[in-house]
């Protein structure tokens, strides 16, 4: 693995988070975990406050931890939804955002997670996506990002980011194969049955 276990992934919750952006990478992950214990994966979130967490269609969830006690973590998972435009110019928010980057390997967006990674000064110079409605707005943020409009998900070593919603399973389908194996990620990928093949 690339990171040894254990290996810790915290997915970030929020009021107004998208509800797939996070709950798809986490039924990836939570069933790496669960299927291949002895691969020590750990999968938590965390939420800026206690209590319940109103998500953006109307699902409320309870965090493990909160932003401000978080346990260890290698991976850092930041959804997006309509609560991440409050978060842009928070003080407070830049400043959690930028010390989980200090000691996580990989920070990873879902859709407009990576305005927040953005407005924090993380993907300056670097390649990046979000949601197809918020390119532009990604472009604005900072100017020297590389927008890459067709990339389902951009990997860029310690950052990643992915397209909108159900772009988040790819996008961590793409960490299980780059932190254990692609036959791991295959695995996972046919538990939960994700063979995509749009009806409409």
């Amino acid at each position: 693995m690339e990171i040894g276990p254990p290996l810790r992934i915290g997915i970030a919750l929020f009021e107004g988070v998208e509800e797939l952006d996070w709950v798809g990478p986490w039924e990836v992950l939570a069933s790496w975990r669960r299927h291949f214990p002895d691969d020590g994966v750990d999968v938590f979130t965390l939420s800026r406050e206690q209590g319940l967490v109103d998500c953006a269609k109307g699902a409320r969830v309870l965090a493990d931890h909160t932003w401000d006690d978080p346990p260890p973590i290698d991976v850092l998972l930041f959804p997006g939804g309509r609560g991440t435009r409050p978060m842009l110019n928070d003080e407070t928010v830049r400043a959690w955002v930028r010390d989980r980057a200090e000691t996580a390997r990989i920070m990873t967006s879902v859709c407009t997670g990576s305005l927040v990674y953005a407005d924090a000064g993380l993907l300056a110079g670097r390649p990046a996506t979000t949601h197809w409605a918020s390119l532009d707005l990604l472009a604005q943020l900072d100017p020297t990002i590389e927008i890459r409009p067709d990339d389902r998900f951009v990997d860029d070593g310690d950052v990643v980011t992915s397209a909108g919603v159900s772009a988040g399973i790819d996008m961590a389908l793409h960490l299980v194969a780059r932190l254990h194996s692609p036959d791991r990620a295959r695995e996972i990928r046919r538990y939960i049955q994700y063979d995509p093949q749009p009806p409409v």
